[in-house]
């Protein structure tokens, strides 16, 4: 019955504008509305990331909940650990509405959003009345007006910092102007310098666009390594284009889903013959066979967000067990024992 509801629900929801649909789905959240299987975990998806203790490997990416409105229903949804944000030091509108496109037909979005939210305070407010759960972590940002963006991101790791177990400083997003010049080896090195004087005892993450060129990617792993970062993620939206077939293949803004997977693996490969940096893998996660690739080219964990448009909530639980069975079918006892075990087949 549950599936059902789920999938009638979702129909529903794609009859809808895009971001209303969004809005809607997060207040079924809230009302307890969507599937909720509690922890999905076993010995073999039990790993660790930057020092946490996950039940299993499965995070939700930034995005989805900005304003972090929804973290304790989305704790029982299946999920290992979730990302919420991005955060800014003042509330901001992001860009005009429309400003997110369903890519139906290359199962994909592209989004413009600039960073709407409600401002650290507000969000951080919400984080440190959480409560006890799986990790939780906030993905940093900029605001557009800011004169010193290097300087936001300190702010919200201070007002984050004592609410979260990671922060992710988020260079990477296509939409907020010039954000992505920040990814240059001299600007980043400074701007994780000035994130890491304040966070205190916070992990700090890096996520990257999946654009980069191979040499920016070895600068990313220097600059990473050198600041101490505690996992770096792999990666953001892409700007390419290449082979998609809907008619909003066009629109300016991120691309995420399917058609982002292969790009992202390939970049999450590189980064592991770079670095022991822990790494977490992102981009058209939408199934367990796809999860596992990402593991098994390098990543610790994984996180989706996009498919979830088209596989409902439930997907995450279906993609923790299948990434169970798929470790006992080759002979994994740990995920840490897969990690990076076929990286070869992307570089």
């Amino acid at each position: 019955m549950n599936a059902l509801l789920e999938r009638l629900g979702l129909s529903a929801l794609r009859r809808l504008d895009p971001e209303a649909a969004h809005g809607l789905a997060i207040r079924a959240l809230q009302a307890g509305l969507a599937p909720a299987p509690g922890p999905v975990t076993s010995p073999r998806l039990k790993t660790t990331l930057a020092g946490m203790e996950l039940l299993n490997p499965v995070g939700l990416a930034a995005g989805f909940d900005k304003n972090a409105t929804a973290v304790a229903p989305l704790s029982r949804s299946g999920f290992g650990f979730i990302e919420v944000g991005a955060a800014t030091p003042l509330p901001q509108p992001g860009n005009p509405k429309p400003r997110l496109f369903r890519l139906t037909e290359d199962q994909a979005a592209i989004n413009r959003f600039g960073f709407n939210n409600d401002g650290a305070d507000a969000i951080c407010a919400r984080l440190a009345s959480r409560g006890a759960g799986i990790p939780v972590g906030l993905n940093l940002g900029a605001n557009k007006t800011s004169t010193d963006r290097a300087a936001d991101f300190a702010k919200v790791m201070v007002a984050a910092r004592d609410h979260v177990d990671f922060a992710t400083v988020n260079v990477s997003s296509p939409n907020t102007e010039k954000l992505r010049d920040l990814q240059g080896k001299a600007a980043l090195g400074a701007l994780l310098e000035g994130v890491m004087e304040v966070r205190g005892a916070t992990p700090v993450f890096l996520k990257i666009a999946p654009d980069l060129t191979e040499a920016e990617i070895a600068d990313v792993a220097e600059v990473a390594e050198a600041a101490g970062v505690a996992a770096i993620i792999a990666t953001n939206t892409t700007l390419d284009r290449e082979g998609l077939r809907s008619g909003h293949r066009n629109e300016a803004g991120g691309l995420s889903g399917a058609p982002l997977f292969e790009k992202s693996t390939r970049v999450l490969a590189r980064l592991s013959t770079l670095t022991e940096i822990p790494l977490v893998g992102v981009g058209g996660v939408g199934s367990a066979e796809q999860a596992y690739a990402k593991i098994c080219a390098g990543a610790c964990a994984v996180q989706l967000y996009t498919a979830l448009v088209y596989g409902g909530i439930s997907l995450v639980a279906d993609i923790a067990r299948g990434l169970d069975r798929l470790l006992a079918r080759d002979g994994f006892e740990t995920v840490a024992e897969a990690v990076g075990s076929k990286k070869e087949d992307w570089l």
